[in-house]
């Protein structure tokens, strides 16, 4: 086997959570009085954290305000835990083939690397029974987050494999970035949250379109 060791984003790589993360989004908009926004635009926003999340949201627009105010951003986020807390994993499905994948690669030692909090993550991962998947869990207030190469180090130090015989599995630039600056390989999902970016253009070592592509890859000899 090629790979000895297999590393996993979790939105819009494992798991479709774009509707939780968009009820959340306009209950906390219209708590402030802010307009609501599109399923779409939150989808195109999903990818760098839920700071990053809600802010984008409070500007209405993937590039934050520059005129954001502190304290009512640091109010959003607060307000959006909050509904968060009480919806993750409520309207969340696997991505198909998502739990054949996973059931198929049992032997091999796995990491699950996501930017969500730890409270959410472990939540999530519970009600769509993942957890047994994943030897190591690093979530988004562990570290650094994507596109830091540091969770993706660190997921290989403990699952005592060198960077070398590790691949990224992911859906985004961040994933690809960090996979880069870890000199992991690196297969992206075509399915996932892209952020409208073209993920070929990040040159990834693969580029697949559903989950079961990744089993080729992953028991190559």
């Amino acid at each position: 086997m090629k790979y000895d060791a297999a590393l996993f984003d979790l939105d819009g790589t494992l798991v479709d959570s774009v509707y939780d993360l968009y009820i959340a989004m306009n209950l906390t908009l219209s708590d402030l009085a802010f307009p609501i926004v599109s399923q779409s635009l939150v989808q195109s926003w999903v990818g760098n954290g839920i700071e990053t999340l809600v802010k984008r949201g409070l500007s209405g627009d993937m590039q934050v305000s520059e005129h954001l105010d502190t304290a009512l951003a640091d109010k959003a986020i607060a307000l959006f835990y909050g509904h968060y807390e009480q919806l993750v994993g409520e309207y969340s499905v696997l991505y198909q083939h998502v739990e054949t994948g996973l059931a198929a690669l049992r032997g091999m030692p796995k990491a699950l690397i996501t930017n969500k909090a730890r409270c959410f993550t472990e939540k999530l991962l519970d009600k769509l029974a993942l957890t047994s998947h994943f030897e190591v869990i690093v979530c988004g207030d562990d570290m650094a987050k994507k596109p830091s190469a540091e969770p993706l180090l660190f997921a290989c130090q403990q699952l005592n494999v060198p960077v070398s015989q590790a691949i990224m599995i992911g859906d985004s630039k961040s994933d690809i970035l960090a996979a880069r600056a870890a000199n992991i390989d690196m297969l992206a999902l075509t399915y996932g949250y892209n952020q409208g970016e073209n993920l070929s253009d990040y040159n990834p070592q693969y580029l697949c379109d559903t989950f079961l592509d990744i089993l080729p890859v992953l028991n190559q000899r």
